[in-house]
């Protein structure tokens, strides 16, 4: 089943997180295997140093999920996470990579940033803040500014990038469900427009019916003449209903081409493809024009469906609509059974349809209408 756009943006920002994780995990083991070639840090300390710290970093990811798919916070995860920077401390001499652990503190701050309130997650970027200028001044021997500034940068920065990701993710998420709720409050209102016109045209009419045969057969007995009558008056009211509920029935079923035009551009760009419209069929029957109306919904459905489309572009002209679009990801030729209905649908009214890709890369639905 292919995914939706808000589970690939989901999967994109995740997998670009892990990506920057490992990246992270890298850059400190060779940073560590320098401070051990140079012997300002032991080899017993790196290796402890860098399971330490790649250990943190491994729970990283599952904090990180927890905040995109609103699970309950994971607060033993960022203990241990903690713990796991806290313990690399001790390790690390006076003066040699107090770098590390510090960017490390800023990833930790980042998982909890994005799982808990902000006022707690401000008052303990603030304490770890204190502690690691104090540690970078006092026992690293770095300048008060400088420290200052190395803190700003690695402990605000990170976590408030890493918030402004999640939050990004949960906007779209809501964009996305806000489009399908509105989708489906749309098929709910017009399920509800059809079932009231339903009532309001079978009411009256079977309300009639109704007296009118408990009338004929009290009469059956007494009158037969009278009876007949009521009879015929019934199956005349039976068939004009019949007549009605048909009517309204055609009514639902045919589609208004200007409106399915509007819906589909609606539809398209809400799922991030540009659509541009050029039509010209004022002088089409109504027949005519239900048929190409058919033709846009469907065309726009299997884009949708089946497609990854940026552009589309849509023409009418003398009876003649194309739907072009880039959005080819499969095989050339071949069609669904949405399009072979469509086909079989315009085949029978006397016209024409044919859907493929093109040498350009695009992918072409043709359809042609009596004029």
């Amino acid at each position: 089943m292919k995914a939706s756009g808000a589970e690939v943006a989901r999967k994109v920002l995740l997998y670009w997180m892990d990506a920057m994780v490992v990246v992270l995990g890298l850059i400190y083991l060779f940073m560590l295997l320098g401070l051990w070639d140079t012997g300002r840090l032991a080899g017993t300390s790196a290796v402890i140093v860098a399971v330490l710290l790649l250990g943190q970093l491994s729970v990283f990811p599952l904090i990180l999920r927890a905040a995109y798919d609103d699970k309950p916070r994971p607060t033993v995860l960022l203990v241990v996470s903690g713990v796991f920077m806290a313990a690399s401390l001790p390790f690390i001499p006076p003066g040699t990579g107090s770098s590390t652990w510090e960017i490390v503190g800023g990833i930790w701050l980042s998982g909890v940033a994005v799982n808990v309130p902000w006022r707690v997650s401000v008052g303990i970027g603030t304490v770890v803040g204190l502690c690691t200028i104090t540690v970078s001044h006092r026992v690293a021997g770095m300048s008060l500014p400088w420290a200052i500034v190395n803190e700003v940068l690695t402990l605000i920065l990170t976590p408030l990038a890493m918030w402004c990701w999640v939050w990004l993710w949960h906007t779209i998420r809501e964009a996305h469900e806000s489009q399908e709720a509105k989708t489906r409050l749309a098929v709910a209102e017009e399920r509800l427009r059809f079932a009231r016109d339903l009532h309001d045209l079978l009411g009256h009419s079977l309300s009639v019916i109704s007296l009118k045969s408990e009338l004929a057969a009290k009469l059956a007995a007494k009158d037969a003449g009278r009876a007949a009558g009521e009879m015929s008056q019934i199956r005349e009211l039976a068939g004009d209903a019949l007549i009605e509920v048909q009517a309204a029935v055609e009514g639902y079923r045919s589609l208004d081409l200007q409106q399915e035009l509007l819906g589909v551009r609606a539809a398209l760009e809400a799922a991030g493809a540009r659509c541009e419209i050029a039509v010209s069929a004022d002088d089409l029957s109504p027949s005519a024009r239900a048929l190409l109306a058919w033709v846009v919904r469907e065309g726009a459905t299997n884009i949708l469906k089946h497609s990854t489309a940026t552009r589309c572009a849509i023409t009418i002209d003398g009876g003649v609509l194309e739907m072009r679009n880039d959005g080819v990801t499969g095989p050339r030729g071949g069609s669904g059974s949405g399009l072979r209905g469509l086909a079989e649908r315009l085949t029978t009214a006397g016209g024409s349809f044919s859907a493929q890709a093109t040498e350009s890369g695009e992918f072409l639905l043709r359809a042609a209408v009596p004029a």
